[in-house]
Order: structure tokens, then sequence, then C-alpha cells
């Protein structure tokens, strides 16, 4: 009959992850969901930007085809009535269900998060979202401010509460109604954290003492990389504690030790989501649907900690648009003799202080060199935009088409392909990314690619640079990551008939990931590229 999907979705989460090779972070129940599940390494979101990439993976769809680069339009009337991938399983039979944040809300999923089509209930929005941006963080003076930096008390919040608190609740609930009504069920997950303010419970920062706390390998803005690229993180310069400290726009660096503070909170909310995604799991569990729910864990895109002088998402860099991905599909990635067995037993990071390996019955949690024991990794370049067919492949569903060269007419395709197939591994295997090439031509036709883009306003960072309404837009930043190198081309767009010319060449980037993997040494300009131009534009 098919299997039941929870789909957890993370707002602004980039891979510090245990499972990811991260050290420091503490994130005991995603690494467990990771040891029995196909992580994919290389995935990448198709625009570094909320709305936008929430869009284009719901649909299935580049930002160009669903012509939203900001927050003010809606697809299903300014582009096309395109189906999206919960309201496919939803006419497939399945109860599909929203919590939290799943469609940006407002302008862009109609005011409803595009209710009734996508979802068979009006979906669930937590209370405390609404004081997600209020003064609700104790200053040193001991007053409350709108900070970027927040750990709170959450009895002293109002309600007492936060949002992915009763996100997580609330999906439990859900979950337990699945059960007693024996329904197929699509169920999507939305967790806020850790998108700004990074507001979260104060007790989470013991696992992250400041002197642990290192900054951002590149912590510059590297010399050649062309103005159009650069994102000024307009965003948390109005928050209160950074305003308070009165940085020069566009480049002025962050004092190093409230670099460090924001980097410390940033774990610490990434520890407190890990909480509830591990309550979340366990009661899957709980309600005995583990070995027949697929679970795919990912997020829109990530954030910059400081990685080339920025704070932010906004740009094409891979700690902008690389996020976690990684799909628990029962009796594929993990053995038949694990179902109806507990698998995802909630652990408590607190109990892992100081980098200890945990104790007890999962030896799987011995991760950085063995975490791959019951599922498989895989670090073939993906995207987002493959989320759609992918999952509809796992759950049985006939896979949608593939779009024609101009989709806007056909509610019903996909620009995505299905990555299901890169699950055909021997267990355990970590599968490498090259398959080995023998000369360009080959790599050329056959090396997969992930396409992002950014746009801006201007070539040189403005206070509109970071998210540009769509009328004053003027250059479109198009991005082709594939194993070995990120190739960027900054072109003239025009807003009024969605066209980028490139003809008109604002500036360009190259990185190669081998010499260069954290992209900070641009060699566009000394490096003759004509086989990358042909390929990003084909």
């Amino acid at each position: 009959d098919g299997m039941n999907v929870l789909f957890i979705v993370v707002d602004d989460l980039r891979p510090v992850l245990g499972c990811y090779g991260d050290k420091l972070v503490k994130s005991p129940n995603i690494d467990q969901l990771a040891s029995q599940s196909m992580v994919f390494s290389n995935a990448y979101a198709q625009q570094a930007l909320c709305a936008p990439s929430r869009v284009s993976f719901l649909t299935g769809r580049r930002p160009d085809t669903t012509r939203l680069y900001d927050f003010y339009s809606y697809w299903r009337v300014h582009a096309g009535n395109y189906s999206t991938m919960p309201q496919y399983f939803k006419e497939n039979g399945y109860v599909t269900l929203s919590v939290g944040k799943v469609f940006h809300p407002g302008v862009s999923s109609n005011y409803s998060d595009d209710y009734p089509y996508s979802w068979s209930i009006p979906p669930f929005h937590p209370s405390a979202e609404k004081h997600e941006n209020d003064k609700t963080c104790r200053g040193k003076d001991g007053k409350l401010h709108a900070n970027l930096v927040c750990p709170v008390n959450v009895t002293e919040m109002p309600g007492g509460t936060l949002p992915d608190i009763q996100s997580t609740e609330e999906a439990i609930h859900l979950l337990n109604v699945m059960k007693t009504t024996r329904q197929k069920f699509f169920l999507a997950v939305g967790y806020h954290k850790p998108h700004i303010p990074l507001r979260y419970p104060q007790e989470f920062l013991k696992l992250y003492p400041l002197e642990n706390i290192t900054l951002a390998p590149d912590p510059w803005v590297p010399k050649k990389l062309p103005t159009v690229a650069y994102n000024p993180w307009m965003d948390i310069r109005q928050r209160d504690d950074v305003e308070a400290l009165n940085v020069s726009f566009p480049y002025g660096p962050l004092p190093d030790d409230f670099q460090r503070r924001i980097r410390q909170s940033y774990y610490a909310a990434v520890s407190y989501l890990d909480v509830q995604v591990g309550l979340l799991l366990s009661a899957l569990d709980d309600a005995g649907l583990s070995d027949n729910t697929i679970v795919v864990f990912t997020a829109d895109h990530g954030w910059s900690l400081g990685e080339h002088g920025e704070w932010a998402k906004y740009s094409n860099f891979d700690v902008a648009t690389r996020v976690p991905l990684m799909f628990y599909v029962p009796g594929m990635t993990t053995s038949p003799a694990s179902q109806g067995a507990r698998v995802f037993p909630y652990l408590d990071p607190f109990s892992h202080i100081g980098g200890s390996v945990p104790q007890g019955k999962f030896p799987v949690l011995i991760f950085c060199l063995q975490w791959v024991d019951r599922g498989g990794q895989s670090k073939k370049v993906v995207e987002l935009v493959s989320l759609f067919p992918t999952l509809a492949e796992l759950a049985g569903l006939q896979v949608p088409p593939a779009c024609p060269e101009t989709p806007f007419g056909v509610e019903l395709c996909t620009e995505g392909r299905s990555i299901a197939h890169y699950f055909n591994i021997s267990e355990g295997k970590v599968e490498q990314g090259k398959e080995g090439c023998d000369g360009t031509e080959r790599c050329f036709n056959e090396e997969p690619v992930a396409l992002s883009q950014y746009p801006r306003p201007a070539d040189t960072p403005q206070w509109n640079s970071d998210k540009p309404r769509l009328k004053d837009i003027r250059i479109m930043g198009y991005s082709m990551r594939a194993i070995d190198y990120r190739y960027t081309l900054w072109v003239q767009f025009d807003p009024s008939n969605f066209s980028a010319d490139f003809k008109n060449v604002h500036a360009g980037e190259l990185y190669m990931m081998d010499n260069d993997p954290n992209q900070d040494y641009n060699i566009y300009n000394n490096t003759s590229h004509g086989w990358f131009f042909k390929k990003l534009i084909n």
C-alpha cells in the first residue's frame, strides 16, 4: 500500500552535524537518523533564501520557472498552476499534514501555506511564532532586547514555550491520530531554528563553552571576490546587539568575541533542534510507525558563520547553498532485522558533554569514522529540486515526468531528477563522487552538477543587496557546483520579462575544490573557462 512519509525541513541549517564530520556539535538524534539513512554529503539548494528555495523543492521547479526570487508572489498566479509534492501525495490517497514552517508564510504561499491544494487540513502554526522577533532577550543591563544572540529562560517566554517545541508537540499528536486512523500520511514538519534570531533555551549554552569556539577558517572578504557576490548581512545589522556594535557598512568585520558568540549560539540552536527531532522520531517509534514510514531530513539552505566576512545566507557559496540531506527508508537503508525493533530511541545531548562517545547499546553512534554502518553515504552532487521525484519513487508512486523546455503551462512535471538510483549500493559503503573521467568531454557530459542562483540589485553592496524585490533585480548570479569546482556568472537580468542575458557578464567566479575547499581564491580572471560557460548555459 506504500509507505508513510515524515518530511522534516529545517530553516537555515548548514551541515554542522556530527554525521557530517563536525567535531564540536552535539547532534546525537540527527546522527542516529543518519546512521539508518542514505546520506548525501553534497546536496545543494536552488536559492539561498527561504521562500524561493521552499517553493522550488516543493514544486520540483527551479526559481526561473516559479519566477519567485523574493517573498512577494504566489506561483500559481504569477507563473503557472504547478502541482506540489504534498498535493501529488494527496491526490494519490495520502492524508497530507503541515506543521510549522514548511511553505514560507505570506504571499508566496497565498497566505494559506497553499491550502487546500497541498494539505488535507489547514496547516498548523505555533502560537509562539508571532513573538519570534519581540524583545524577549535579556541583556546585560537586565532589560529585554530584540537581539541576534538570544538564549532564554523558556518559562519566561510568552506562553511559556517556543515555536519549535509547539511544533514537535503538534506533530507527535498528529502521528498518534494517524496511528489510530491507519491512513497513509505525508506529514511535513518545519523547524525554525537555527534561523535568526538565535533564540533557544539557555541551558544549551552549557554544551558549548566559549573557549571551545573558534572563528571561521576564512573570516575575511576574499581579495578577488567580485563586489556583486558579497552580501552585507543587513538583517543581523538591525538586531539590537549588533546595531550597538556600530559596524561599518558593508565590509566592516564584527569583533572577534562577538563572532564567537554568534557561532556558539548557532551551535546551541542546532542542539536544541536536535532534541526536537529526537523527540519526534522517538514518538514515531512509540506509535509503531518506524517500520513503514520514510523519513526525509533536510534544510531550505545554509548560513554563513563568518566565512568570507559574511553572516547570512544570500549568496552562492557552499556555506549558503549546501544542506544536509538524508533519507531513512525501512528495508532499503536499514537491514530487515532492525525492522519492528526500536529504531530511534531518544538520546540526550546533555549526557554527552565533553565529546564522550555515547554509551549503551548503540555502537552505530561511534560516528566520525563508522557512522555509515547501517545506512549509506553518497558524495554525488544532488539538488533539492530532486526531492519531489525522489520521494515519489521511494513511496512507490509514479514519478512525475520531466518538464519540457518551456514548462510554464504544464501542471505536473519536475525539473529535478530522482536520485533513488543512488541508494542501490552495498550496505555500509561510502559511494564516491567521481566515476572516473577519461577526458573533459566525458566529464562534461556525465558529471552531476547542482545549479543555484541569487539576484542582486546592483554591482556593489547596498541596503537591499540581500533581498531585492523582483522589480529591483538587475543582475542574476547563476552558479554551477560540481564535485571539484564551483563556477558562477553574474549576468544582466530583466525583471519585466524574467530574462537573463549571458552575453552581458558583470563578473565571474571559479573555485577549484581540491586546493580551495572554502572557496576563497577566485581564479576566474586567470583561467580559460569556455567549457564551464557552455555547460552552465545548457
